[in-house]
Protein backbone atom coordinates (compact mmCIF):
# COMPACT_ATOMS: atom_id res chain seq x y z
CA UNK A 1 0.00 0.00 0.00
CA UNK A 2 1.77 3.49 -0.66
CA UNK A 3 0.61 7.01 -0.16
CA UNK A 4 1.45 9.58 -2.76
CA UNK A 5 2.76 13.36 -1.58
CA UNK A 6 2.44 15.89 -4.29
CA UNK A 7 4.63 19.38 -3.61
CA UNK A 8 4.42 22.21 -5.95
CA UNK A 9 7.26 24.85 -5.53
CA UNK A 10 6.51 28.05 -7.00
CA UNK A 11 8.32 31.51 -8.55
CA UNK A 12 7.06 34.72 -7.91
CA UNK A 13 4.09 36.09 -5.87
CA UNK A 14 2.04 33.90 -3.27
CA UNK A 15 3.99 33.24 -0.18
CA UNK A 16 2.84 30.47 2.11
CA UNK A 17 0.13 31.65 4.63
CA UNK A 18 -0.61 31.49 7.89
CA UNK A 19 1.81 29.82 9.74
CA UNK A 20 2.96 29.78 13.36
CA UNK A 21 4.54 27.72 16.39
CA UNK A 22 3.13 26.67 19.70
CA UNK A 23 6.38 26.62 21.76
CA UNK A 24 7.87 23.38 23.25
CA UNK A 25 5.85 21.39 25.42
CA UNK A 26 5.57 19.83 28.87
CA UNK A 27 5.90 16.67 29.46
CA UNK A 28 3.59 13.94 31.96
CA UNK A 29 3.22 12.78 35.05
CA UNK A 30 0.79 13.02 38.63
CA UNK A 31 2.84 14.21 41.46
CA UNK A 32 4.88 11.42 43.20
CA UNK A 33 7.42 11.56 45.63
CA UNK A 34 10.86 13.71 44.15
CA UNK A 35 10.77 16.80 42.21
CA UNK A 36 13.48 18.13 40.26
CA UNK A 37 13.93 20.97 37.79
CA UNK A 38 16.70 20.65 34.84
CA UNK A 39 17.46 23.05 32.24
CA UNK A 40 17.56 21.77 28.83
CA UNK A 41 19.06 23.43 25.74
CA UNK A 42 16.89 23.32 22.87
CA UNK A 43 17.01 23.91 18.87
CA UNK A 44 13.68 25.01 18.11
CA UNK A 45 12.85 24.11 14.30
CA UNK A 46 9.31 26.22 13.71
CA UNK A 47 7.18 26.15 10.71
CA UNK A 48 7.78 29.04 8.51
CA UNK A 49 7.25 32.00 8.55
CA UNK A 50 7.73 31.62 12.64
CA UNK A 51 11.19 31.99 13.34
CA UNK A 52 13.21 29.28 14.84
CA UNK A 53 14.81 29.62 17.54
CA UNK A 54 17.04 27.86 20.37
CA UNK A 55 17.81 28.16 23.80
CA UNK A 56 16.65 26.70 27.79
CA UNK A 57 13.55 25.69 29.15
CA UNK A 58 13.39 24.52 32.15
CA UNK A 59 11.48 20.91 33.06
CA UNK A 60 10.08 20.19 35.94
CA UNK A 61 9.58 16.52 36.73
CA UNK A 62 7.65 14.60 38.98
CA UNK A 63 8.46 11.09 39.34
CA UNK A 64 8.41 7.94 42.33
CA UNK A 65 11.31 7.29 44.37
CA UNK A 66 11.22 3.84 43.47
CA UNK A 67 9.69 1.12 41.41
CA UNK A 68 10.17 -2.64 40.39
CA UNK A 69 11.14 -3.69 37.01
CA UNK A 70 8.37 -4.05 34.39
CA UNK A 71 6.00 -1.43 36.52
CA UNK A 72 4.28 1.39 34.77
CA UNK A 73 4.35 4.26 37.03
CA UNK A 74 2.95 7.82 36.72
CA UNK A 75 5.42 10.84 35.64
CA UNK A 76 4.64 14.76 35.66
CA UNK A 77 6.68 17.16 33.58
CA UNK A 78 5.42 21.22 34.23
CA UNK A 79 7.35 22.98 31.33
CA UNK A 80 8.82 26.30 31.48
CA UNK A 81 8.78 28.92 29.35
CA UNK A 82 9.61 28.21 25.46
CA UNK A 83 12.41 29.24 24.02
CA UNK A 84 10.97 30.25 20.96
CA UNK A 85 9.64 33.81 20.64
CA UNK A 86 6.09 33.75 18.20
CA UNK A 87 5.36 36.11 15.64
CA UNK A 88 2.21 36.09 15.34
CA UNK A 89 -1.18 36.76 18.19
CA UNK A 90 -3.86 33.76 17.60
CA UNK A 91 -5.42 31.19 19.64
CA UNK A 92 -4.32 27.55 18.74
CA UNK A 93 -4.97 23.76 20.25
CA UNK A 94 -2.02 22.23 21.16
CA UNK A 95 -1.14 19.07 21.52
CA UNK A 96 2.71 17.66 21.92
CA UNK A 97 4.33 14.50 21.76
CA UNK A 98 7.52 14.24 24.10
CA UNK A 99 9.72 11.33 23.02
CA UNK A 100 11.57 10.00 26.24
CA UNK A 101 14.98 8.13 26.83
CA UNK A 102 14.15 5.83 29.86
CA UNK A 103 16.95 4.00 30.57
CA UNK A 104 17.74 2.33 27.13
CA UNK A 105 13.98 2.42 25.61
CA UNK A 106 12.37 4.98 23.66
CA UNK A 107 8.62 5.98 25.21
CA UNK A 108 6.48 8.81 24.09
CA UNK A 109 4.04 10.53 26.06
CA UNK A 110 1.41 12.45 24.88
CA UNK A 111 -0.43 15.44 26.37
CA UNK A 112 -4.17 16.07 26.14
CA UNK A 113 -5.19 19.20 23.78
CA UNK A 114 -4.64 22.73 25.60
CA UNK A 115 -6.41 25.61 23.88
CA UNK A 116 -3.70 28.32 23.78
CA UNK A 117 -3.70 31.57 23.48
CA UNK A 118 -0.37 32.98 21.94
CA UNK A 119 0.72 36.48 22.06
CA UNK A 120 3.72 38.17 19.32
CA UNK A 121 6.77 38.74 21.36
CA UNK A 122 5.53 36.77 24.90
CA UNK A 123 7.20 33.06 25.26
CA UNK A 124 4.70 30.01 25.11
CA UNK A 125 4.56 28.70 29.03
CA UNK A 126 2.31 25.10 28.73
CA UNK A 127 0.79 23.80 31.75
CA UNK A 128 2.06 20.14 33.14
CA UNK A 129 0.49 17.20 31.97
CA UNK A 130 0.44 13.72 33.25
CA UNK A 131 1.28 10.11 31.99
CA UNK A 132 3.00 7.08 32.61
CA UNK A 133 5.91 5.48 31.71
CA UNK A 134 7.06 1.55 32.10
CA UNK A 135 10.49 1.00 34.01
CA UNK A 136 12.49 -1.10 31.41
CA UNK A 137 12.45 -5.22 32.30
CA UNK A 138 15.81 -6.17 33.63
CA UNK A 139 17.01 -3.08 35.55
CA UNK A 140 16.79 -4.37 38.87
CA UNK A 141 18.64 -3.52 41.53
CA UNK A 142 20.02 -0.41 39.15
CA UNK A 143 18.91 3.62 39.26
CA UNK A 144 17.30 4.39 35.66
CA UNK A 145 17.71 7.88 34.53
CA UNK A 146 14.77 9.86 32.35
CA UNK A 147 15.84 11.84 29.69
CA UNK A 148 14.30 14.32 27.45
CA UNK A 149 15.07 12.73 23.43
CA UNK A 150 12.57 15.31 21.89
CA UNK A 151 9.64 17.86 22.29
CA UNK A 152 7.16 17.72 19.32
CA UNK A 153 4.02 20.10 19.29
CA UNK A 154 1.07 20.27 17.25
CA UNK A 155 -0.41 23.72 16.47
CA UNK A 156 -3.92 23.30 15.25
CA UNK A 157 -5.52 26.27 13.90
CA UNK A 158 -9.09 26.25 12.43
CA UNK A 159 -8.28 22.40 11.44
CA UNK A 160 -4.79 23.14 9.67
CA UNK A 161 -1.88 21.36 11.70
CA UNK A 162 1.00 23.47 12.24
CA UNK A 163 4.34 21.49 13.40
CA UNK A 164 7.05 22.62 15.75
CA UNK A 165 10.03 19.95 16.67
CA UNK A 166 12.89 20.77 19.47
CA UNK A 167 15.69 19.03 19.65
CA UNK A 168 17.51 18.79 22.97
CA UNK A 169 21.35 19.54 22.38
CA UNK A 170 23.28 17.25 23.36
CA UNK A 171 20.60 14.20 22.21
CA UNK A 172 19.04 13.01 24.86
CA UNK A 173 19.40 15.55 27.57
CA UNK A 174 20.87 15.40 31.01
CA UNK A 175 19.15 13.68 33.48
CA UNK A 176 15.41 14.70 34.23
CA UNK A 177 14.98 12.95 37.12
CA UNK A 178 15.41 9.08 38.26
CA UNK A 179 13.79 6.05 39.49
CA UNK A 180 15.46 3.60 41.84
CA UNK A 181 14.75 -0.18 41.33
CA UNK A 182 13.94 -2.36 43.41
CA UNK A 183 16.30 -5.19 43.48
CA UNK A 184 13.60 -7.63 44.28
CA UNK A 185 12.26 -9.81 41.17
CA UNK A 186 8.75 -8.61 39.56
CA UNK A 187 5.37 -9.55 41.07
CA UNK A 188 4.88 -13.24 40.93
CA UNK A 189 2.33 -13.94 38.13
CA UNK A 190 0.22 -16.78 36.98
CA UNK A 191 0.86 -17.47 33.18
CA UNK A 192 -0.94 -20.61 31.68
CA UNK A 193 -3.18 -23.56 32.66
CA UNK A 194 -3.04 -26.99 31.01
CA UNK A 195 -5.98 -27.43 30.57
CA UNK A 196 -8.01 -24.65 30.52
CA UNK A 197 -10.85 -26.47 31.09
CA UNK A 198 -12.49 -29.44 32.11
CA UNK A 199 -15.28 -31.44 34.39
CA UNK A 200 -15.14 -32.78 38.05
CA UNK A 201 -11.85 -34.38 38.26
CA UNK A 202 -9.77 -32.50 36.25
CA UNK A 203 -6.16 -32.67 36.55
CA UNK A 204 -4.78 -29.37 35.67
CA UNK A 205 -1.21 -27.74 35.68
CA UNK A 206 -0.63 -24.01 36.26
CA UNK A 207 2.87 -22.24 35.20
CA UNK A 208 3.87 -19.11 36.73
CA UNK A 209 6.66 -16.62 36.41
CA UNK A 210 8.80 -14.49 38.89
CA UNK A 211 8.28 -16.67 42.09
CA UNK A 212 11.13 -17.18 44.78
CA UNK A 213 12.75 -20.61 44.36
CA UNK A 214 11.23 -23.10 46.48
CA UNK A 215 8.04 -25.12 46.85
CA UNK A 216 4.62 -23.06 45.81
CA UNK A 217 0.60 -23.55 45.98
CA UNK A 218 -2.39 -23.25 43.99
CA UNK A 219 -5.79 -23.16 44.82
CA UNK A 220 -9.18 -22.86 42.78
CA UNK A 221 -11.54 -20.07 42.86
CA UNK A 222 -15.25 -18.99 42.20
CA UNK A 223 -16.21 -15.82 41.68
CA UNK A 224 -13.20 -14.75 43.76
CA UNK A 225 -13.21 -17.30 46.55
CA UNK A 226 -11.47 -20.38 47.34
CA UNK A 227 -13.25 -23.20 46.54
CA UNK A 228 -11.03 -25.85 48.57
CA UNK A 229 -9.23 -27.31 46.04
CA UNK A 230 -5.26 -27.08 46.46
CA UNK A 231 -2.56 -28.13 44.83
CA UNK A 232 1.48 -28.17 45.28
CA UNK A 233 4.39 -27.74 42.98
CA UNK A 234 8.13 -25.74 42.60
CA UNK A 235 9.79 -22.76 41.52
CA UNK A 236 13.37 -22.94 40.15
CA UNK A 237 16.18 -20.73 40.65
CA UNK A 238 14.80 -18.74 37.05
CA UNK A 239 11.29 -17.78 39.30
CA UNK A 240 9.27 -20.20 36.64
CA UNK A 241 7.13 -22.17 38.52
CA UNK A 242 4.67 -25.60 37.87
CA UNK A 243 1.56 -26.19 40.56
CA UNK A 244 -0.54 -29.19 40.39
CA UNK A 245 -3.78 -29.92 41.18
CA UNK A 246 -7.06 -31.69 41.18
CA UNK A 247 -10.48 -29.54 40.08
CA UNK A 248 -13.13 -31.65 42.36
CA UNK A 249 -15.81 -28.77 42.12
CA UNK A 250 -17.46 -25.98 40.12
CA UNK A 251 -14.21 -23.36 39.34
CA UNK A 252 -13.69 -20.41 37.27
CA UNK A 253 -10.62 -19.51 38.00
CA UNK A 254 -7.06 -21.04 39.27
CA UNK A 255 -3.99 -19.30 40.68
CA UNK A 256 -0.20 -19.93 41.70
CA UNK A 257 -0.83 -18.61 45.17
CA UNK A 258 0.90 -15.21 45.97
CA UNK A 259 0.51 -14.38 42.16
CA UNK A 260 -0.90 -10.97 41.75
CA UNK A 261 -4.22 -10.50 39.63
CA UNK A 262 -4.99 -11.55 36.72
CA UNK A 263 -5.81 -15.05 37.45
CA UNK A 264 -6.10 -17.48 34.67
CA UNK A 265 -9.49 -18.57 33.77
CA UNK A 266 -11.20 -22.09 34.01
CA UNK A 267 -14.07 -22.95 32.38
CA UNK A 268 -16.02 -25.71 34.33
CA UNK A 269 -17.84 -28.46 32.53
CA UNK A 270 -20.73 -29.53 34.45
CA UNK A 271 -22.71 -32.61 33.30
CA UNK A 272 -25.96 -32.55 31.75
CA UNK A 273 -28.38 -35.53 31.87
CA UNK A 274 -30.18 -36.09 28.10
CA UNK A 275 -28.83 -37.42 24.64
CA UNK A 276 -25.81 -35.44 24.02
CA UNK A 277 -25.16 -34.01 20.79
CA UNK A 278 -21.98 -32.68 20.11
CA UNK A 279 -21.48 -29.61 17.94
CA UNK A 280 -18.32 -28.78 16.42
CA UNK A 281 -16.92 -25.46 14.73
CA UNK A 282 -14.01 -24.95 12.91
CA UNK A 283 -12.71 -21.48 13.47
CA UNK A 284 -10.20 -20.56 9.88
CA UNK A 285 -7.41 -17.94 11.24
CA UNK A 286 -7.66 -14.12 8.82
CA UNK A 287 -5.84 -12.01 7.06
CA UNK A 288 -3.05 -9.17 8.20
CA UNK A 289 -3.86 -6.91 6.33
CA UNK A 290 -2.68 -3.23 5.47
CA UNK A 291 -5.52 -1.13 3.32
CA UNK A 292 -6.62 -0.10 1.31
CA UNK A 293 -4.69 -1.79 -1.31
CA UNK A 294 -5.12 0.61 -4.45
CA UNK A 295 -3.83 3.05 -1.89
CA UNK A 296 -4.30 6.53 -0.33
CA UNK A 297 -4.85 9.53 -2.08
CA UNK A 298 -2.32 12.34 -2.42
CA UNK A 299 -1.43 14.06 0.42
CA UNK A 300 -1.96 18.07 -0.04
CA UNK A 301 0.85 20.58 1.35
CA UNK A 302 0.25 24.42 0.58
CA UNK A 303 2.75 25.45 -2.29
CA UNK A 304 5.55 27.14 -0.81
CA UNK A 305 7.41 30.42 -2.80
CA UNK A 306 11.01 30.39 -2.59
CA UNK A 307 13.06 32.86 -0.45
CA UNK A 308 16.41 31.94 0.01
CA UNK A 309 15.42 30.52 3.22
CA UNK A 310 14.62 27.08 4.35
CA UNK A 311 11.09 26.48 4.86
CA UNK A 312 8.98 23.34 6.60
CA UNK A 313 5.44 22.51 5.22
CA UNK A 314 2.79 20.19 7.16
CA UNK A 315 0.00 18.01 6.04
CA UNK A 316 -1.33 14.95 7.31
CA UNK A 317 -1.13 11.10 6.27
CA UNK A 318 -4.21 9.83 5.15
CA UNK A 319 -5.13 6.84 7.95
CA UNK A 320 -4.07 3.19 6.61
CA UNK A 321 -6.33 0.59 7.77
CA UNK A 322 -4.78 -2.69 9.72
CA UNK A 323 -6.78 -5.82 10.20
CA UNK A 324 -5.47 -8.65 12.25
CA UNK A 325 -7.82 -11.09 11.71
CA UNK A 326 -4.81 -14.41 12.09
CA UNK A 327 -6.70 -15.39 15.47
CA UNK A 328 -3.20 -16.30 16.95
CA UNK A 329 -0.71 -14.10 19.47
CA UNK A 330 1.73 -12.82 16.86
CA UNK A 331 2.40 -9.12 16.67
CA UNK A 332 3.23 -6.76 13.45
CA UNK A 333 5.21 -3.69 12.84
CA UNK A 334 3.97 -1.17 9.67
CA UNK A 335 7.09 0.88 8.70
CA UNK A 336 7.70 3.63 5.98
CA UNK A 337 9.90 4.06 3.59
CA UNK A 338 9.84 6.94 0.57
CA UNK A 339 11.00 7.66 -2.92
CA UNK A 340 13.54 10.76 -3.57
CA UNK A 341 11.20 14.02 -4.96
CA UNK A 342 11.27 14.02 -8.75
CA UNK A 343 9.22 15.31 -11.89
CA UNK A 344 10.01 13.09 -14.33
CA UNK A 345 8.92 14.88 -16.99
CA UNK A 346 11.64 17.93 -16.70
CA UNK A 347 13.91 15.81 -14.50
CA UNK A 348 14.52 17.94 -11.81
CA UNK A 349 14.90 16.97 -8.08
CA UNK A 350 15.02 18.05 -4.38
CA UNK A 351 17.63 16.09 -3.41
CA UNK A 352 17.87 17.95 0.21
CA UNK A 353 14.09 17.34 0.84
CA UNK A 354 12.86 15.85 4.06
CA UNK A 355 9.63 14.06 4.80
CA UNK A 356 9.20 13.92 8.81
CA UNK A 357 6.01 11.64 10.03
CA UNK A 358 4.78 11.93 13.96
CA UNK A 359 2.96 8.42 13.58
CA UNK A 360 0.13 7.75 15.45
CA UNK A 361 -2.30 4.58 15.96
CA UNK A 362 -5.49 3.46 17.11
CA UNK A 363 -7.75 1.51 17.42
CA UNK A 364 -10.50 1.41 15.57
CA UNK A 365 -12.68 -1.53 16.76
CA UNK A 366 -13.73 -1.54 20.25
CA UNK A 367 -13.36 -5.42 20.48
CA UNK A 368 -9.63 -5.94 19.38
CA UNK A 369 -7.97 -7.54 21.76
CA UNK A 370 -4.79 -5.77 21.52
CA UNK A 371 -3.42 -2.36 21.91
CA UNK A 372 -1.60 -0.40 19.47
CA UNK A 373 1.71 1.62 19.46
CA UNK A 374 3.03 4.67 17.81
CA UNK A 375 6.46 5.00 16.61
CA UNK A 376 9.14 7.63 17.34
CA UNK A 377 8.67 10.91 15.46
CA UNK A 378 11.53 10.81 12.47
CA UNK A 379 12.94 11.14 8.94
CA UNK A 380 11.13 9.15 6.19
CA UNK A 381 13.97 7.58 3.75
CA UNK A 382 14.68 4.88 1.61
CA UNK A 383 15.29 2.45 5.29
CA UNK A 384 12.42 1.31 6.77
CA UNK A 385 10.84 3.32 9.55
CA UNK A 386 8.76 1.92 12.21
CA UNK A 387 5.23 3.92 12.29
CA UNK A 388 3.25 1.68 14.72
CA UNK A 389 3.00 -1.76 16.03
CA UNK A 390 1.30 -4.19 18.05
CA UNK A 391 3.11 -6.38 20.47
CA UNK A 392 3.27 -10.50 20.26
CA UNK A 393 0.42 -11.64 23.35
CA UNK A 394 2.82 -14.52 24.92
CA UNK A 395 -0.04 -16.96 25.97
CA UNK A 396 -3.02 -14.20 24.87
CA UNK A 397 -4.69 -13.66 22.05
CA UNK A 398 -3.91 -10.55 19.74
CA UNK A 399 -5.56 -8.70 17.00
CA UNK A 400 -8.20 -6.14 16.00
CA UNK A 401 -8.92 -3.20 13.82
CA UNK A 402 -6.60 -0.03 13.79
CA UNK A 403 -5.79 3.18 11.91
CA UNK A 404 -2.05 4.18 10.90
CA UNK A 405 -1.14 7.63 10.22
CA UNK A 406 0.24 10.75 11.42
CA UNK A 407 1.39 14.05 10.92
CA UNK A 408 3.91 14.93 8.07
CA UNK A 409 6.13 17.89 7.23
CA UNK A 410 8.21 18.20 4.66
CA UNK A 411 11.64 20.00 5.13
CA UNK A 412 12.83 22.15 1.63
CA UNK A 413 16.53 23.64 0.55
CA UNK A 414 16.54 27.07 0.43
CA UNK A 415 16.85 26.99 -3.36
CA UNK A 416 15.53 24.27 -5.94
CA UNK A 417 14.05 24.52 -9.63
CA UNK A 418 10.27 26.01 -9.39
CA UNK A 419 8.52 22.71 -10.31
CA UNK A 420 6.23 20.44 -9.43
CA UNK A 421 7.74 17.08 -7.76
CA UNK A 422 6.60 13.92 -6.25
CA UNK A 423 7.63 11.08 -3.30
CA UNK A 424 6.11 8.52 -2.54
CA UNK A 425 5.72 7.00 1.12
CA UNK A 426 4.89 3.40 1.11
CA UNK A 427 3.71 1.87 4.28
CA UNK A 428 4.60 -2.08 4.73
CA UNK A 429 3.46 -4.48 7.53
CA UNK A 430 4.92 -7.82 8.51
Amino acid sequence: MSTTFRRRVLAGAGALSLALTGGVVGLSGTAQAATKTTAVFENCDAPAPQADGSGNQNYTITLPDTAKAGDVVPITIDPGASPLVPGFSVTTVNTTKITLKVGTTTQVVTSPPETVSVVAGTPLDPKAFSGTVKIPDGTEGTTVDVKLDLAVTDADLSGSVFTTTCTPAPRPSASLGSVAVEALPKDPVTTKLTPNSGKAGTAVVATGANFPAGPVTCSALLAGTATGDTGTGSADATGAATCAITVTKKADAIKIDGSVTPYKSFVFLEDQAGVKNPVNIEVLPGPLALGPKDGQPAVAFPPVTINGKAQSVVGVFNAATVQDFRGGSLGWDVTATRTPFLNETTGHSMAKAQIGIQPSCTVTNPDSPSTCTAGTPGAITDTPMKVASQAAGGDELTGGEFAVGGAGMIQLPPFMFADSYQSVVTFSIA
